[in-house]
């Protein structure tokens, strides 16, 4: 049992502490896919809580995993860990049978793995995390409870350190479709080869007051006993016929599309991308009216691209005094998926992304050697 127990710490413990680092690289992410549950369950209160219960959710799973790990505390942490587990299960169980939510997202947007594999997943733990806490009194701790205390407050500290540091400038690596070096035009369009969903016509017919779902193949036509209800089209295999990029559609205040004519700006093209104005950063303003203005002279392209209505975007474009260089519209969604800040700067080449920066890491003077861009 004592050998048994130990894998079964090392098991929760490992994946607590790696799904939370998957996690805390970026933070944002789950705080996205928290607002989603909010919306779904009307609880829109809630939303102006979910980065913080991101950050506090991300960091108790490592501590909790180190915690594990290390028996510290055990009786305490084996519970709340059990707890934490009833809860992932819980939300892999409704996204998997309510079909609300795209995917439950609970390894961040680096490692995907499908609804059900994450539900079974969360399933196989809680059994395991069940087992942990029936024989919590067998656990003993790995050190002494000054070096284990040490480790646990080490960890906590890096745990919400590595979390600041990714909410102040941007992810340590970056997983979506926006990373750096994507072509955007390229990425827009459906691959060759794709393999489009495929689907199949249900008609619904009814009889004595009872519906009942036919294909095409064995549909009623000739009984005249059965009257016609409704067709719907069924998807029986998925398939692979999507764009990595979708919905990225930008427009002037006038609702015309500008994105063609911004992927294909002949040169380098700086977006500086603004989410929910009100809730924008301002810091280092400065240093990005620099950078406005060393563009002119290099003749690179500036646009500032918001997800508001033109008269809010156009007063905060004013206030903010950056109105010498036009402003765009961009979907809200799509904006944070491009850019894992608020505001952030990102550079284009007719179409290739080549720099991303958070508020906090602004260049300030762009110029031009032999065709290529020089950032300082």
């Amino acid at each position: 049992m004592k050998y048994f127990l130990w894998l079964l710490r090392i098991v929760v413990g490992v994946l607590f502490i790696f799904s939370g680092l998957v996690k805390a690289n970026d933070p944002l992410g789950l705080s996205y896919k928290m607002d989603e549950f909010f919306e779904v369950w009307g609880w829109y209160g809630m939303m102006k809580y979910s980065l913080a219960m991101s950050v506090t959710m991300i960091a108790f799973e490592i501590i909790a995993g180190v915690a594990v790990l290390l028996g510290y505390a055990y009786r305490v942490f084996s519970f709340l860990l059990l707890l934490l587990i009833t809860f992932f299960t819980f939300l892999t169980a409704y996204v998997l049978f309510s079909g609300k939510i795209k995917e439950c997202g609970c390894f961040g947007d680096c490692i995907k793995i499908t609804n059900e594999e994450t539900f079974w997943k969360d399933v196989a733990l809680l059994v395991m995390a069940i087992i942990l806490v029936i024989f919590r009194g067998r656990i003993r701790p790995v050190f002494k409870r000054y070096l284990g205390t040490s480790l646990i407050v080490i960890t906590a500290f890096l745990s919400f350190g590595i979390q600041w540091w990714a909410l102040e400038h941007l992810p340590y690596y970056d997983c979506l479709p926006f990373k750096i070096g994507a072509d955007i035009k390229k990425d827009r369009q459906i691959p060759p080869g794709a393999i489009p969903d495929q689907y199949e016509s249900i008609m619904i017919y009814e009889k004595d007051g009872v519906q009942k779902e036919f294909t095409m193949q064995n549909y009623p036509w000739q009984d005249t006993t059965w009257v016609f209800v409704d067709r719907k089209d069924k998807l029986i295999k998925k398939g692979n016929a999507e764009a990595k990029i979708k919905d990225f559609v930008i427009s002037d205040t006038s609702g015309n599309d500008m994105t063609e004519q911004i992927l294909n700006e002949p040169g380098y093209t700086f977006l500086w991308f603004v989410q929910k104005p009100k809730d924008a950063r301002t810091d280092n303003l400065d240093q990005l009216k620099s950078l406005i203005q060393s563009t002119f002279s290099q003749n690179i392209a500036f646009y500032a691209v918001y997800s508001a209505d033109a008269a809010t975007a156009g007063q905060y474009h004013k206030q903010w005094g950056v109105d010498n260089v036009p402003f765009l519209i961009l979907d809200l969604t799509v904006n944070k998926t491009a850019m894992r800040s608020n505001p952030g700067l990102m550079l284009l080449e007719q179409g290739v992304i080549k720099g991303k920066w958070s508020f906090r890491d602004y260049p300030s003077k762009a110029t031009l050697e032999n065709g290529k861009i020089k950032l300082d």
